[in-house]
C-alpha cells in the first residue's frame, strides 16, 4: 500500500513538473486604454455611464484596481450603475488555479482588434448584416436578395477575414467558420439536427425559440439604461422548431448549458458505434473493452471536464488582459458619431456600410439590434465563453472519435423548421465527423456573433485556447493511465498533434 501511496505522489510531481515547464504566457492588450483615457473602447457594462454611454472614470478605475489587487473586498466596492440592476459576471474566476492541464494564465490569445482598425470594422459590418438576416434561413442563402447586398457591402472591406472562396465572401461562406470542415455541406452541423439517445430516452432536436423580426436595444433610452445595468424581461418563446436560421440559433446560445452541445454530440457518435481513434489501446483488443478508461464513460466525463477550465482561461483573458467592449457598445458609439453627439476614432469603413444605413432605416437609431432583451451579458468581449469551451469540448471529441470517420445521409431543416429533409448538395458524401465538430463549435460560437453580443475574432480566437487547453489535460492525463496509448487530432489551424 506504501508502494502505491508513493508512486502516486511521484506521479502527481511528475505532471506538476511537467505543466511548470510550460512556457510562461506574455499577455498583452491592444494599448487602448492607455490611448483613450476616457475608455471608450473598453468594456464598462454594469458600470455607471454618462448620457454618451461613456463610464464614469472612477468605477471603471475601481474595477481596473479590484482585477489588479485580486483581495475578494475590492470586488465588492465596485459601484455599479443601477441599484438592484445586472451583477459583473465572475470577475474572480480569472484568479482561480487548476490542478490539471495548463493553468488559466498560462495561455493567451493576441491583442484584440482596436476600434480604430479595418479589422474591428469588418467585424462590426458582419455584426450588423447578421442582425438584418437573422431570419433568413440558412437554406436560403443562396437565393435571398438581401444576401446579396450582404455579400456586397463584405467584399468592399478591406480586412475581413471571414471565409472566402477565391477571395469573395459567398453565399457557401457567408457568417461560417474557420476550418474545411466549416464550409463542407450544410450550414448547421448535424450534431445540432439528429436524435440524441440519452439512456432509455430518445431526444429530438426541435427547440424552443423566439418570435419572428423582434429585435432589441434599437431605441438609444433604452439602450443606455441597459449599458448602466438595467435587466430586462425575458422575451416570448415559441416551442417545437428545429433551428432554421441566426435567430434560432442565437436563443440555443442563450439559455444553453454551456457543454450541453458537445455533450449531445458524444452521445450521438457513441449511439452511433463511431469508430474511435486509432490509438485507443482497445481497438485491437482480444480480450477486453473499454469502460472506466477510453471506454463510454470515460469520455461522457472528459468532454465535460474541460468546460470549467477553458472558462478560468478565457475569463482572466476577459477580465484582466483585454476587457474589450460588447458589439452593442460599440454600436452605441458608432450612433452617437453618426448623429454628431460625439466624436469617436472609428475607422471610417464601417461609418459608410450599407448595412448601417438599413439599420437606421429600420429602426431610426444606428444601433446593433440585439436578439436578447437584455443584451450582452456583464462580462467582457473578448475572449468569448462559448467558444473557448466549444474549442476545449470539440478537441476532446475530435481526439477520441476517428475524426475520418463519413457522416451518413445528410439533413437540412426545412423553411418553416418544423421537420427534416436530406441534404442533396454535391459534397453530401463529404461530411466528416471531425468537419462536422468543428462546425458544431463553430455553429455555437458564431450563434453568439449572430445574436450580436460577441466578434468574429472572439470566436476564432478563442477556440484556440480552449484547444490548448484540452490538450493540456490530455497530455497530462496520459500519465495515469496503465494502458499504452495515444490520441491524435486535427487542430483549428490544419495542423495534426498526437499526444
Amino acid at each position: 500500500m506504501f508502494d502505491r501511496v508513493q508512486r502516486a505522489l511521484d506521479l502527481r510531481i511528475a505532471v506538476a513538473e511537467m505543466s511548470a515547464r510550460r512556457t510562461a504566457a506574455q499577455h498583452v492588450s491592444n494599448g487602448e486604454e492607455e490611448d483613450y483615457p476616457n475608455r471608450i473602447a473598453s468594456y464598462s457594462k454594469g458600470l455607471p455611464h454618462n448620457d454618451l454611454g461613456e463610464v464614469d472614470p472612477t468605477a471603471f478605475d475601481a474595477l481596473r484596481h479590484a482585477l489588479a489587487v485580486g483581495e475578494p473586498e475590492l470586488f465588492e466596492r465596485i459601484p455599479l450603475g443601477t441599484t438592484g440592476g445586472r451583477r459583473l459576471t465572475n470577475p474572480q474566476a480569472g484568479l482561480a488555479f487548476d490542478l490539471e492541464g495548463a493553468d488559466g494564465q498560462a495561455l493567451t490569445i493576441r491583442p484584440a482588434p482596436r476600434i480604430d482598425s479595418a479589422e474591428n470594422s469588418a467585424e462590426m459590418v458582419e455584426l450588423y448584416w447578421q442582425a438584418l438576416l437573422r431570419d433568413v434561413p440558412f437554406t436560403r442563402y443562396d437565393s435571398d436578395p438581401r444576401v446579396g447586398e450582404a455579400l456586397e457591402d463584405l467584399n468592399d472591406l478591406s480586412d475581413f477575414r471571414g471565409p472566402k472562396e477565391q477571395r469573395e465572401v459567398t453565399a457557401g461562406t457567408l457568417f461560417r467558420g474557420l476550418t474545411a470542415g466549416d464550409l463542407t455541406g450544410p450550414y448547421l452541423s448535424q450534431f445540432l439536427l439528429r436524435p440524441i439517445r440519452y439512456g432509455s430516452l430518445t431526444i429530438d432536436q426541435r427547440q424552443e425559440t423566439v418570435e419572428a423580426g423582434v429585435d432589441h436595444l434599437v431605441d438609444y433610452d433604452d439602450w443606455l439604461a441597459v449599458q448602466r445595468g438595467a435587466k430586462r424581461a425575458p422575451q416570448r418563446t415559441i416551442n417545437g422548431l428545429f433551428i432554421r436560421n441566426l435567430r434560432d440559433l442565437a436563443h440555443y446560445v442563450h439559455v444553453d448549458a454551456l457543454y450541453e452541445a458537445y455533450l449531445n454530440a458524444c452521445l450521438i457518435l457513441l449511439a452511433d458505434n463511431t469508430p474511435v481513434d486509432p490509438g485507443n489501446p482497445y481497438v485491437n483488443s482480444r480480450t477486453q473493452d473499454g469502460f472506466g478508461t477510453f471506454g463510454g464513460p470515460h469520455v461522457l466525463s472528459l468532454v465535460t471536464e474541460v468546460a470549467t477550465r477553458a472558462l478560468k482561461a478565457v475569463w482572466f483573458q476577459k477580465w484582466n488582459v483585454h476587457r474589450r467592449l460588447r458589439p452593442e457598445a460599440f454600436g452605441g458609439r458608432v450612433h452617437n458619431h453618426l448623429t454628431g453627439a460625439a466624436s469617436y476614432p472609428i475607422n471610417d469603413e464601417v461609418l459608410s456600410s450599407a448595412a448601417v444605413k438599413k439599420v437606421f432605416d429600420l429602426h431610426g437609431t444606428f444601433l446593433l439590434p440585439q436578439a436578447f432583451p437584455e443584451g450582452s451579458p456583464t462580462h467582457p468581449a473578448y475572449g468569448a465563453g462559448h467558444a473557448t469551451v466549444a474549442g476545449a469540448c470539440v478537441t476532446v471529441l475530435k481526439a477520441w472519435f476517428d475524426e475520418s470517420h463519413p457522416v451518413r445521409d445528410p439533413q437540412v431543416v426545412s423553411k418553416d423548421g418544423k421537420s427534416l429533409r436530406k441534404y442533396a448538395g454535391a459534397d453530401a458524401d463529404q461530411l466528416t465527423v471531425g468537419g462536422e465538430l468543428t462546425k458544431l463549435a463553430a455553429n455555437i460560437a458564431i450563434g453568439r456573433n449572430g445574436a450580436g453580443v460577441h466578434w468574429r475574432s472572439d470566436y476564432t480566437e478563442s477556440v484556440k485556447l480552449g484547444e490548448a487547453i484540452a490538450i493540456s489535460v490530455l497530455q497530462e492525463q496520459k500519465a495515469t493511465f496503465n494502458e499504452p496509448h495515444f490520441l491524435s487530432l486535427t487542430r483549428f489551424d490544419g495542423t495534426r498533434v498526437q499526444i
